[in-house]
Protein backbone atom coordinates (compact mmCIF):
# COMPACT_ATOMS: atom_id res chain seq x y z
CA UNK A 1 0.00 0.00 0.00
CA UNK A 2 1.42 3.35 -1.04
CA UNK A 3 1.75 6.43 1.12
CA UNK A 4 0.18 9.85 0.84
CA UNK A 5 2.30 12.98 0.70
CA UNK A 6 1.62 16.69 0.50
CA UNK A 7 4.25 18.99 -0.99
CA UNK A 8 4.11 22.71 -0.23
CA UNK A 9 5.88 24.80 -2.85
CA UNK A 10 5.68 28.42 -4.06
CA UNK A 11 5.59 30.10 -7.44
CA UNK A 12 8.53 32.40 -6.71
CA UNK A 13 10.39 31.92 -9.98
CA UNK A 14 10.52 28.30 -11.16
CA UNK A 15 13.05 26.69 -8.83
CA UNK A 16 10.81 25.75 -5.90
CA UNK A 17 8.19 24.23 -8.21
CA UNK A 18 10.96 22.37 -10.07
CA UNK A 19 12.14 20.71 -6.85
CA UNK A 20 8.55 19.95 -5.81
CA UNK A 21 7.82 18.46 -9.22
CA UNK A 22 10.89 16.23 -9.14
CA UNK A 23 10.05 15.00 -5.64
CA UNK A 24 6.50 14.26 -6.75
CA UNK A 25 7.84 12.40 -9.79
CA UNK A 26 10.09 10.22 -7.64
CA UNK A 27 7.38 9.44 -5.10
CA UNK A 28 4.61 8.72 -7.59
CA UNK A 29 7.03 6.55 -9.56
CA UNK A 30 7.23 4.33 -6.48
CA UNK A 31 3.49 4.00 -6.16
CA UNK A 32 2.73 6.79 -3.71
CA UNK A 33 0.13 9.53 -3.98
CA UNK A 34 1.23 13.15 -3.98
CA UNK A 35 -0.68 16.43 -3.78
CA UNK A 36 1.27 19.61 -4.49
CA UNK A 37 0.04 22.96 -3.16
CA UNK A 38 1.33 26.47 -3.77
CA UNK A 39 1.60 28.05 -0.32
CA UNK A 40 0.90 31.47 -1.86
CA UNK A 41 -2.53 30.19 -2.87
CA UNK A 42 -3.26 29.53 0.81
CA UNK A 43 -3.09 33.22 1.61
CA UNK A 44 -6.20 35.44 1.60
CA UNK A 45 -7.46 36.44 -1.84
CA UNK A 46 -4.87 38.47 -3.72
CA UNK A 47 -2.25 38.34 -0.97
CA UNK A 48 -0.16 35.64 -2.61
CA UNK A 49 -0.05 37.44 -5.95
CA UNK A 50 0.81 40.69 -4.19
CA UNK A 51 3.66 39.05 -2.28
CA UNK A 52 5.02 37.51 -5.50
CA UNK A 53 4.74 40.82 -7.32
CA UNK A 54 6.43 42.75 -4.53
CA UNK A 55 9.35 40.31 -4.46
CA UNK A 56 9.79 40.41 -8.24
CA UNK A 57 9.59 44.20 -8.40
CA UNK A 58 11.99 44.65 -5.49
CA UNK A 59 14.78 42.44 -6.79
CA UNK A 60 14.40 44.01 -10.25
CA UNK A 61 14.07 47.69 -9.38
CA UNK A 62 15.08 48.15 -5.72
CA UNK A 63 17.81 45.61 -4.91
CA UNK A 64 19.09 47.70 -1.99
CA UNK A 65 15.65 47.52 -0.39
CA UNK A 66 15.53 43.74 -0.81
CA UNK A 67 19.00 43.44 0.70
CA UNK A 68 17.83 45.46 3.71
CA UNK A 69 14.75 43.22 4.08
CA UNK A 70 16.93 40.13 3.83
CA UNK A 71 19.30 41.38 6.51
CA UNK A 72 16.46 42.30 8.84
CA UNK A 73 14.24 39.23 8.46
CA UNK A 74 16.32 36.44 6.90
CA UNK A 75 19.91 36.53 8.14
CA UNK A 76 20.29 33.80 10.78
CA UNK A 77 20.31 34.84 14.41
CA UNK A 78 21.49 32.79 17.39
CA UNK A 79 19.15 30.07 18.61
CA UNK A 80 17.14 30.73 21.75
CA UNK A 81 18.25 29.75 25.23
CA UNK A 82 16.82 26.28 24.57
CA UNK A 83 19.17 25.89 21.59
CA UNK A 84 16.26 25.86 19.15
CA UNK A 85 15.29 28.42 16.53
CA UNK A 86 12.35 30.70 17.15
CA UNK A 87 9.33 30.50 14.85
CA UNK A 88 8.69 33.14 12.24
CA UNK A 89 6.51 36.06 13.23
CA UNK A 90 5.48 37.01 9.69
CA UNK A 91 1.80 37.99 9.54
CA UNK A 92 1.26 35.75 6.50
CA UNK A 93 2.16 32.51 8.31
CA UNK A 94 -0.94 32.27 10.52
CA UNK A 95 -3.56 32.65 7.75
CA UNK A 96 -1.67 30.24 5.49
CA UNK A 97 -1.48 27.71 8.33
CA UNK A 98 -5.22 27.99 8.96
CA UNK A 99 -5.93 27.48 5.26
CA UNK A 100 -3.65 24.45 5.09
CA UNK A 101 -5.32 22.95 8.16
CA UNK A 102 -8.68 23.26 6.42
CA UNK A 103 -7.25 21.70 3.24
CA UNK A 104 -5.91 18.75 5.22
CA UNK A 105 -9.07 18.32 7.30
CA UNK A 106 -9.94 14.61 7.16
CA UNK A 107 -6.72 13.79 5.31
CA UNK A 108 -3.93 11.80 6.88
CA UNK A 109 -0.76 12.36 4.89
CA UNK A 110 2.24 10.28 5.78
CA UNK A 111 4.43 13.38 5.57
CA UNK A 112 4.25 17.02 4.54
CA UNK A 113 7.20 18.36 2.53
CA UNK A 114 8.14 22.03 2.22
CA UNK A 115 10.29 23.27 -0.68
CA UNK A 116 9.91 26.98 0.18
CA UNK A 117 10.79 28.78 3.39
CA UNK A 118 7.29 30.18 4.00
CA UNK A 119 5.95 26.65 3.55
CA UNK A 120 8.42 25.44 6.19
CA UNK A 121 7.04 28.01 8.61
CA UNK A 122 3.46 27.00 7.84
CA UNK A 123 3.98 23.28 8.30
CA UNK A 124 6.09 23.86 11.40
CA UNK A 125 3.38 25.99 12.95
CA UNK A 126 0.78 23.25 12.44
CA UNK A 127 3.21 20.61 13.66
CA UNK A 128 3.90 22.49 16.87
CA UNK A 129 0.19 23.11 17.43
CA UNK A 130 -0.66 19.42 17.11
CA UNK A 131 -2.79 20.02 14.02
CA UNK A 132 -0.26 18.16 11.84
CA UNK A 133 0.38 14.71 13.24
CA UNK A 134 2.80 13.35 10.68
CA UNK A 135 6.46 14.24 9.99
CA UNK A 136 7.11 17.70 8.59
CA UNK A 137 10.09 17.61 6.23
CA UNK A 138 11.90 20.66 4.84
CA UNK A 139 13.73 20.28 1.52
CA UNK A 140 16.09 23.23 1.29
CA UNK A 141 16.57 24.72 -2.17
CA UNK A 142 19.16 27.32 -1.05
CA UNK A 143 22.88 26.73 -0.58
CA UNK A 144 22.86 29.34 2.20
CA UNK A 145 20.61 28.83 5.20
CA UNK A 146 18.49 31.77 6.29
CA UNK A 147 16.30 31.75 9.35
CA UNK A 148 12.99 31.59 7.48
CA UNK A 149 13.86 27.97 6.64
CA UNK A 150 13.90 27.13 10.36
CA UNK A 151 10.95 26.34 12.60
CA UNK A 152 11.50 24.47 15.89
CA UNK A 153 8.78 21.90 15.20
CA UNK A 154 9.88 20.60 11.81
CA UNK A 155 11.25 17.06 12.01
CA UNK A 156 13.79 16.78 9.20
CA UNK A 157 15.83 19.08 6.97
CA UNK A 158 17.17 17.65 3.70
CA UNK A 159 20.12 19.80 2.66
CA UNK A 160 22.09 20.31 -0.57
CA UNK A 161 25.55 20.40 1.04
CA UNK A 162 27.38 19.27 4.16
CA UNK A 163 27.88 22.92 5.09
CA UNK A 164 24.14 23.58 4.80
CA UNK A 165 23.36 20.64 7.07
CA UNK A 166 25.94 21.86 9.60
CA UNK A 167 24.41 25.34 9.55
CA UNK A 168 20.94 23.91 10.17
CA UNK A 169 22.23 21.97 13.16
CA UNK A 170 24.17 24.91 14.57
CA UNK A 171 21.06 27.08 14.32
CA UNK A 172 19.00 24.53 16.22
CA UNK A 173 17.15 22.82 13.38
CA UNK A 174 16.11 19.18 13.76
CA UNK A 175 17.42 16.26 11.77
CA UNK A 176 19.73 17.88 9.21
CA UNK A 177 20.86 15.48 6.48
CA UNK A 178 22.93 16.11 3.36
CA UNK A 179 21.33 14.53 0.31
CA UNK A 180 22.41 16.95 -2.41
CA UNK A 181 20.21 19.18 -4.56
CA UNK A 182 17.07 17.67 -6.08
CA UNK A 183 17.32 17.74 -9.88
CA UNK A 184 15.89 15.44 -12.58
CA UNK A 185 17.84 12.34 -13.57
CA UNK A 186 18.33 13.79 -17.07
CA UNK A 187 21.01 16.11 -15.72
CA UNK A 188 23.07 13.22 -14.37
CA UNK A 189 23.43 11.43 -17.72
CA UNK A 190 24.91 12.53 -21.03
CA UNK A 191 22.14 13.62 -23.44
CA UNK A 192 21.70 11.84 -26.74
CA UNK A 193 24.36 13.18 -29.15
CA UNK A 194 21.76 14.39 -31.62
CA UNK A 195 20.17 16.67 -29.01
CA UNK A 196 23.47 18.26 -28.08
CA UNK A 197 24.53 18.52 -31.72
CA UNK A 198 21.47 20.63 -32.54
CA UNK A 199 22.63 23.32 -30.11
CA UNK A 200 26.29 22.94 -31.13
CA UNK A 201 25.47 23.51 -34.80
CA UNK A 202 23.43 26.59 -33.98
CA UNK A 203 26.26 28.06 -31.94
CA UNK A 204 28.93 27.18 -34.50
CA UNK A 205 27.00 29.05 -37.19
CA UNK A 206 26.81 32.15 -35.00
CA UNK A 207 30.45 32.18 -33.89
CA UNK A 208 32.72 29.48 -35.33
CA UNK A 209 35.50 28.45 -32.98
CA UNK A 210 34.14 30.30 -29.94
CA UNK A 211 33.24 28.48 -26.74
CA UNK A 212 29.58 28.99 -25.79
CA UNK A 213 29.10 30.28 -22.24
CA UNK A 214 25.60 30.22 -20.75
CA UNK A 215 24.33 33.24 -18.82
CA UNK A 216 21.37 32.43 -16.59
CA UNK A 217 18.82 34.96 -15.33
CA UNK A 218 16.21 32.62 -13.83
CA UNK A 219 12.64 32.08 -14.93
CA UNK A 220 11.82 35.78 -14.53
CA UNK A 221 14.86 37.06 -16.41
CA UNK A 222 16.21 39.02 -13.43
CA UNK A 223 19.83 40.14 -13.69
CA UNK A 224 22.04 43.16 -13.21
CA UNK A 225 23.64 44.60 -16.37
CA UNK A 226 23.29 41.31 -18.23
CA UNK A 227 23.76 42.93 -21.64
CA UNK A 228 27.01 44.43 -20.40
CA UNK A 229 28.15 41.00 -19.19
CA UNK A 230 27.27 39.45 -22.55
CA UNK A 231 29.35 42.09 -24.33
CA UNK A 232 32.24 41.44 -21.92
CA UNK A 233 32.20 37.72 -22.77
CA UNK A 234 31.98 38.46 -26.48
CA UNK A 235 35.00 40.75 -26.27
CA UNK A 236 36.77 38.06 -24.26
CA UNK A 237 36.45 35.59 -27.13
CA UNK A 238 33.38 33.62 -26.00
CA UNK A 239 29.92 33.18 -27.44
CA UNK A 240 27.51 34.51 -24.78
CA UNK A 241 24.29 32.46 -24.77
CA UNK A 242 21.76 34.19 -22.54
CA UNK A 243 18.91 32.18 -21.00
CA UNK A 244 16.24 34.86 -20.71
CA UNK A 245 13.60 32.68 -19.07
CA UNK A 246 10.10 33.97 -19.71
CA UNK A 247 11.16 37.61 -20.01
CA UNK A 248 10.43 38.87 -23.50
CA UNK A 249 11.84 42.27 -22.62
CA UNK A 250 15.20 40.76 -21.66
CA UNK A 251 15.26 38.66 -24.80
CA UNK A 252 14.71 41.76 -26.92
CA UNK A 253 17.41 43.63 -25.03
CA UNK A 254 19.98 40.83 -25.40
CA UNK A 255 18.98 40.45 -29.05
CA UNK A 256 20.40 43.92 -29.64
CA UNK A 257 23.85 42.90 -28.33
CA UNK A 258 26.07 42.01 -31.32
CA UNK A 259 27.57 38.57 -31.02
CA UNK A 260 25.17 37.32 -28.34
CA UNK A 261 22.52 34.60 -28.53
CA UNK A 262 19.25 35.32 -26.73
CA UNK A 263 17.20 32.25 -25.79
CA UNK A 264 13.67 32.20 -24.44
CA UNK A 265 12.34 29.36 -22.32
CA UNK A 266 14.45 26.25 -23.06
CA UNK A 267 12.85 22.82 -22.76
CA UNK A 268 15.97 20.69 -23.22
CA UNK A 269 18.33 22.27 -20.70
CA UNK A 270 20.53 19.14 -20.28
CA UNK A 271 21.42 19.22 -23.99
CA UNK A 272 22.01 22.97 -23.88
CA UNK A 273 24.39 22.55 -20.95
CA UNK A 274 26.22 19.73 -22.71
CA UNK A 275 26.91 22.09 -25.63
CA UNK A 276 28.38 24.84 -23.41
CA UNK A 277 31.72 25.43 -21.77
CA UNK A 278 30.53 27.03 -18.53
CA UNK A 279 27.58 28.65 -16.78
CA UNK A 280 27.62 32.21 -15.46
CA UNK A 281 24.75 32.57 -12.99
CA UNK A 282 23.50 35.07 -10.42
CA UNK A 283 21.22 33.34 -7.91
CA UNK A 284 22.80 30.06 -6.71
CA UNK A 285 19.47 28.48 -7.55
CA UNK A 286 18.10 25.56 -9.49
CA UNK A 287 20.01 26.27 -12.71
CA UNK A 288 23.28 26.21 -10.78
CA UNK A 289 22.31 22.90 -9.14
CA UNK A 290 21.44 21.44 -12.53
CA UNK A 291 24.79 22.53 -13.92
CA UNK A 292 26.63 20.86 -11.02
CA UNK A 293 24.81 17.60 -11.79
CA UNK A 294 25.55 17.94 -15.50
CA UNK A 295 29.26 18.55 -15.00
CA UNK A 296 29.13 22.14 -16.24
CA UNK A 297 31.46 24.51 -14.34
CA UNK A 298 29.65 27.35 -12.55
CA UNK A 299 30.78 30.93 -12.06
CA UNK A 300 28.66 33.35 -10.01
CA UNK A 301 28.78 36.98 -11.13
CA UNK A 302 26.72 39.99 -10.06
CA UNK A 303 24.45 37.84 -7.85
CA UNK A 304 21.02 39.16 -6.99
CA UNK A 305 20.83 40.57 -3.46
CA UNK A 306 19.90 38.66 -0.35
CA UNK A 307 19.69 34.91 -0.75
CA UNK A 308 21.34 35.00 -4.19
CA UNK A 309 24.53 36.65 -2.97
CA UNK A 310 24.58 34.53 0.20
CA UNK A 311 24.12 31.34 -1.80
CA UNK A 312 26.85 32.30 -4.27
CA UNK A 313 29.28 32.81 -1.41
CA UNK A 314 28.38 29.44 0.13
CA UNK A 315 28.71 27.60 -3.18
CA UNK A 316 32.15 29.08 -3.74
CA UNK A 317 33.25 28.39 -0.15
CA UNK A 318 32.27 24.73 -0.64
CA UNK A 319 34.51 24.49 -3.71
CA UNK A 320 31.56 24.03 -6.06
CA UNK A 321 31.83 27.26 -8.04
CA UNK A 322 33.83 30.43 -8.55
CA UNK A 323 32.62 33.82 -7.35
CA UNK A 324 33.87 36.61 -9.62
CA UNK A 325 33.93 40.09 -8.11
CA UNK A 326 34.76 42.06 -11.22
CA UNK A 327 35.07 41.62 -15.01
CA UNK A 328 38.72 40.59 -14.82
CA UNK A 329 37.94 37.86 -12.29
CA UNK A 330 35.08 36.60 -14.44
CA UNK A 331 37.28 36.26 -17.51
CA UNK A 332 40.05 34.68 -15.45
CA UNK A 333 37.66 32.10 -13.98
CA UNK A 334 36.29 31.23 -17.42
CA UNK A 335 39.82 30.95 -18.77
CA UNK A 336 40.53 28.27 -16.15
CA UNK A 337 37.21 26.42 -16.30
CA UNK A 338 35.92 26.54 -19.88
CA UNK A 339 38.77 24.58 -21.50
CA UNK A 340 39.17 20.91 -20.67
CA UNK A 341 41.93 20.39 -18.17
CA UNK A 342 42.68 19.52 -14.53
CA UNK A 343 40.96 22.62 -13.08
CA UNK A 344 37.74 21.94 -14.96
CA UNK A 345 37.86 18.23 -14.17
CA UNK A 346 38.36 18.82 -10.45
CA UNK A 347 35.49 21.31 -10.35
CA UNK A 348 33.06 19.05 -12.21
CA UNK A 349 34.01 16.11 -10.00
CA UNK A 350 33.27 18.19 -6.90
CA UNK A 351 29.89 19.14 -8.29
CA UNK A 352 28.86 15.62 -9.15
CA UNK A 353 30.04 14.30 -5.77
CA UNK A 354 27.51 16.62 -4.14
CA UNK A 355 24.64 14.30 -5.06
CA UNK A 356 25.03 11.78 -2.26
CA UNK A 357 21.54 10.36 -1.76
CA UNK A 358 17.98 10.35 -3.06
CA UNK A 359 15.81 12.81 -1.15
CA UNK A 360 12.79 10.56 -1.80
CA UNK A 361 14.49 7.73 0.12
CA UNK A 362 14.98 10.05 3.09
CA UNK A 363 11.34 11.15 2.89
CA UNK A 364 10.09 7.56 2.88
CA UNK A 365 12.35 6.61 5.76
CA UNK A 366 11.09 9.53 7.85
CA UNK A 367 7.48 8.68 7.01
CA UNK A 368 7.93 5.07 8.10
CA UNK A 369 7.65 3.53 4.67
CA UNK A 370 11.25 2.96 3.67
CA UNK A 371 10.33 -0.60 2.66
CA UNK A 372 7.77 0.74 0.19
CA UNK A 373 4.72 -0.13 2.28
CA UNK A 374 2.51 1.91 4.61
CA UNK A 375 0.41 -0.74 6.39
CA UNK A 376 -1.09 1.77 8.81
CA UNK A 377 -1.09 5.50 9.24
CA UNK A 378 1.46 6.46 11.85
CA UNK A 379 0.52 9.25 14.27
CA UNK A 380 3.74 10.80 15.52
CA UNK A 381 1.95 13.25 17.81
CA UNK A 382 2.31 16.98 18.34
CA UNK A 383 5.63 18.69 18.71
CA UNK A 384 6.55 20.34 21.95
CA UNK A 385 6.77 24.08 22.20
CA UNK A 386 10.18 25.60 22.83
CA UNK A 387 9.47 25.73 26.57
CA UNK A 388 8.63 22.02 26.65
CA UNK A 389 4.87 22.47 26.96
CA UNK A 390 2.33 21.42 24.35
CA UNK A 391 0.07 23.73 22.45
CA UNK A 392 -3.57 22.83 21.72
CA UNK A 393 -4.53 22.32 18.07
CA UNK A 394 -4.88 25.56 16.14
CA UNK A 395 -8.39 26.63 15.26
Amino acid sequence: MGGRFVILSAGMGAGHHAVAGELAHRLTGRGHRVATLDVLDLLPAGAGAALRGFYAATIRHAPALYEAIYRAYFVPRPASATGRPGPDTSPVVAPAARALRRRLDGERPDAVLATFHLAAQVSGRLREAGALRCPSIVVLTDFAVHRQWLHPANDLHLCPTRQTAQDISLLGGRGAEQVGPVVPAAFHAAPAPARTAAFARRFAVRAPGRTPVLLSSGAWGVASHLARTAALLRDGGYLPVVMCGRSRALRRRIGRVPGAVALGWVADVPALMAAAGALVENAAGQTAAQALAAGLPVVSYRPIPGHGAAGARRMAAAGLSSLAGDPAELLRALGELAPDGPVRQARTAAGRALFRADAADAVLAAAGGADGGFPAWRDTGPREKRDGSRRPPER
